[in-house]
């Protein structure tokens, strides 16, 4: 009996022509003719293996399950594809576990920054007790957020100083508001935002428009702090030019956030009143909510440090009413100084970003000591020795000195008795 595909008609040279793939045509058509063409030819192949299948059915239901098997093994040793390790998108590569790398602007001579947010993540990491290690940039590196300060932290970065120390605290257990009541951190949350969101663009005006007086005011050497080889009379006629436009954008910057429109005299009086309600809130007490410092504490003094030790030689109308009419926030700022910086004096004088962490001896002066003590114990193995030399030399000068003493004695011995005989 004669097949299907048997009596098929000869296809015509159009028909042969249209089953071609067309120019241009997807993939996925080819496909679709490709699965077509295999359903047909496997109609044909299923009647043939019926019988091939029944037969070696029972082998293979007893082989089939080994085949599986194996081929389930070999799935499960074959090696996985090793995934690319991603490699820790910091600057600190060979950081180590825990240590909590800033990165920050350099230190002046008269306070540890002139940023009161760097200066505000230090004195927490301090108050925490955290270790961690500042990292010298030359003001060349930012966050991803084009922020400082930032810190690394077991290769992960983390920008902007309230969330740092949120993130921080969270993982260290280093909550300085754990003891706060509800209305305290109410307080404090207000407090901070007037501080943060205020009195610090108060400060950042008179620098804006004064760039020349901040120079002076905290005696920056700009040559250090830039990792410039230009003379600093060049540093700061570019500084003076590009501070106002480019660094903080000076006046726009001021004016965009609102601040600005007002009048100098107005902007001076609104830090005045933010200055008498820091200072009626703390009163009498050590730190803002009692014995001992908070968050807010923390941002207080690294705001009121950038007023309070502006250089004498430089007149600040806020630096002198703090001083005349909020004696209290000075203490305050003498005492976190106190606390978080008992080596103050060295990075102002050596204006050494990790004066916290212990100096390794150099090695040249333990070389040199070394060397040293080597000589001396050559030094005294030879004095040793010619004072050995000197002894048996002395001993051979006295046995020679005795010999001739004794050859005298005998001949006079000798003499005496011939003459007796």
């Amino acid at each position: 009996m004669a097949t299907e595909v048997e009596n098929k008609p000869l296809a015509t040279e159009e028909e042969k022509k249209t089953e071609l793939p067309a120019a241009g045509v997807e993939k996925k058509d080819d496909s679709a003719t490709a699965a077509a063409a295999a359903t047909a030819d496997g109609d044909k192949k299923a009647a043939e293996g019926e019988k091939t299948g029944t037969e070696n059915h029972a082998a293979d239901a007893g082989a089939g399950g080994d085949a599986a098997a194996t081929s389930a093994a070999a799935t499960e040793q074959a090696p996985a594809k090793k995934e690319k390790e991603v490699k820790p998108l910091v600057h600190k590569a060979n950081f180590e576990k825990d240590v909590v790398y800033l990165y920050q602007f350099t230190r002046t001579p008269l306070l540890p920054s002139m940023s009161p947010y760097c200066l505000k993540v230090e004195t927490w990491l301090r108050l925490a007790g955290l270790k961690y290690e500042n990292v010298d940039h030359k003001l060349k590196l930012r966050s991803k957020k084009g922020q400082l300060p930032f810190v690394e932290v077991n290769g992960e970065e983390i920008a902007d100083s309230a969330i740092i120390i949120k993130e921080l605290a969270q993982r260290y257990e280093k909550d300085l508001d754990a003891a706060l009541t509800q209305e305290q951190r109410n307080i404090a949350h207000a407090m901070i935002s007037m501080l943060e969101n205020h009195l610090i663009w108060v400060l950042l005006f008179w620098r804006s428009k004064n760039p020349d007086l901040m120079i002076k005011g905290y005696k920056v050497n700009l040559q250090h702090a830039l990792g410039s080889r230009l003379p600093n009379a060049v540093l700061n006629f570019l500084f003076k030019f590009q501070f106002g436009r480019k660094y903080l954008q000076g006046a726009k910057k001021v004016k965009a956030q609102g601040l600005g429109v007002h009048k100098p005299e107005e902007i001076e009086e609104f830090g005045k009143q933010d200055l008498k309600v820091l200072s009626e809130l703390l009163a009498d007490k050590p730190f803002f909510f009692g014995d001992e410092p908070t968050t807010l504490d923390c941002v207080a003094f690294s705001v009121l440090a950038q007023v309070h030790y502006i250089s004498d030689e430089v007149k600040y109308a806020l630096k002198e009413f703090m001083q005349e009419n909020c004696p209290n926030l000075v203490g305050h700022v003498s005492r976190i100084k106190e606390r978080c910086f008992p080596d103050w004096d060295d990075i102002c004088t050596k204006l050494d970003l990790n004066a916290h962490l212990p100096k390794p001896e150099p090695e040249t002066k333990e070389n040199k000591e070394g060397a040293d003590t080597e000589k001396t114990a050559e030094q005294d193995k030879n004095e040793s020795e010619k004072e050995l030399e000197k002894d048996n030399s002395n001993e051979k000068t006295e046995k020679k000195e005795e010999k001739p003493e004794k050859a005298a004695v005998e001949e006079n011995k000798e003499k005496e008795e011939a003459a007796a005989k």
